[in-house]
C-alpha cells in the first residue's frame, strides 16, 4: 500500500445498492488504500441520509445538493439553505450540481437555476462545487466563464466524459477534472488523452460508486475500493508510477476541498 493513499472524490454510499454491507464497503476502501472518501448528495431533501454516513465513519466526508436529475423537484432550495447545511463538519462540498442534457429528466431551465444556485453557495462558502456535465459542454463552459466573471469559486468536473474543450475552460477557470472508470474502458482512448493534457495538479480520481465499476471489474456494482484501478491507468496515461499518481491525486484532493484536509489534521 503506498505511503500516500488514494482518495475517492466522489461516491453515493447512501445508495440502496450498499445497505447491506456499507461497513464492510468501507473497510475494503481502507484495506485497499484508499484513506478517505466523499460520499456525494443528489437530494437536499434526502441530505440526513447522506449526513449520517459521514458521521458514522472517521473517513468519509460528504457534500450537500440536488443532482440536475432532481432540480424539478428542489426548486425551492436556496443558496442560503444549502450555505447553512454546509456548515457542518463533515461537509466538505456543494453539489453534485449541473447539467444534464443527454437524459433530460428535469426541464432544462430548472437545471440552469438549480447549476446557479449551487454556483452562488460555493462561491459563498469557498467549498468546491461537484459539477455533473453530460451533453451540455457548451453550456456549462459559458455558465463557468459567466459565473466566474462574477467572483471565482471552487470546483471539479466530476466523472469527466466531455470534450477537449470543456476540460480546458475548467482548468482555465481554475477547476479541476476528476477522472471515473470510465478512463479505463477500451473505447476510451479520446479522454485518456483528454486526460493526458490536463495539468497535473488539476486531476483527481473517484468511483461514482456504484456506478461505472472500472477494468476489470466492468460491469459489476463499482465501490471505492476499485479507485485504484482507475488510479493505475491514470498513471499509466500520464506516465508516472501508481505511488506517483496517489500522491499527485491525494494532494490535489485536500487542496481543493480545503475544508476536509483541516479536518483530517485536526484528526492527526
Amino acid at each position: 500500500m503506498p505511503e500516500m493513499t488514494l482518495v475517492d472524490s466522489h461516491c453515493h454510499l447512501d445508495f440502496p445498492d450498499f445497505a447491506e454491507e456499507r461497513a464492510a464497503v468501507v473497510a475494503r476502501a481502507k484495506a485497499a488504500g484508499v484513506g478517505h472518501m466523499v460520499t456525494i448528495s443528489t437530494r437536499v431533501r434526502r441530505f440526513a441520509q447522506v449526513l449520517s454516513i459521514a458521521e458514522e465513519f472517521d473517513n468519509v466526508f460528504c457534500s450537500v445538493g440536488t443532482h440536475p436529475h432532481n432540480a424539478a423537484e428542489e426548486l425551492d432550495v436556496t443558496a442560503e439553505e444549502l450555505v447553512r447545511l454546509s456548515a457542518h463538519p463533515k461537509v466538505v462540498a456543494i453539489g453534485e450540481a449541473g447539467l444534464d442534457y443527454h437524459y433530460d429528466k428535469s426541464p432544462r431551465d430548472a437545471q440552469m437555476k438549480g447549476f446557479r444556485t449551487h454556483i452562488d453557495a460555493a462561491r459563498r462558502t469557498g467549498l468546491p462545487l461537484v459539477i455533473h456535465a453530460r451533453s451540455a459542454d457548451e453550456e456549462i463552459a459559458s455558465t463557468l466563464e459567466e459565473e466566474t466573471a462574477k467572483g471565482a469559486f471552487p470546483f471539479v468536473l466530476h466523472c469527466f466524459s466531455s470534450g477537449r474543450e470543456l476540460a480546458r475552460t475548467g482548468v482555465k477557470l481554475g477547476g479541476y477534472v476528476s477522472f471515473s472508470g470510465i478512463l479505463t474502458f477500451k473505447n476510451s482512448e479520446e479522454l485518456r488523452s483528454i486526460a493526458a493534457e490536463v495539468p497535473p495538479d488539476r486531476l483527481l480520481v473517484e468511483t461514482d460508486a456504484p456506478y461505472l465499476a472500472p477494468v476489470p471489474l466492468r460491469g459489476k456494482r463499482n465501490e471505492p475500493s476499485y479507485v485504484v484501478n482507475t488510479a493505475k491507468v491514470l498513471a499509466e496515461t500520464i506516465g508516472v508510477s501508481d505511488e506517483k499518481i496517489s500522491e499527485i491525486t491525494t494532494t490535489n484532493f485536500f487542496r481543493l476541498f480545503s475544508k476536509a484536509a483541516k479536518a483530517v489534521r485536526q484528526d492527526g
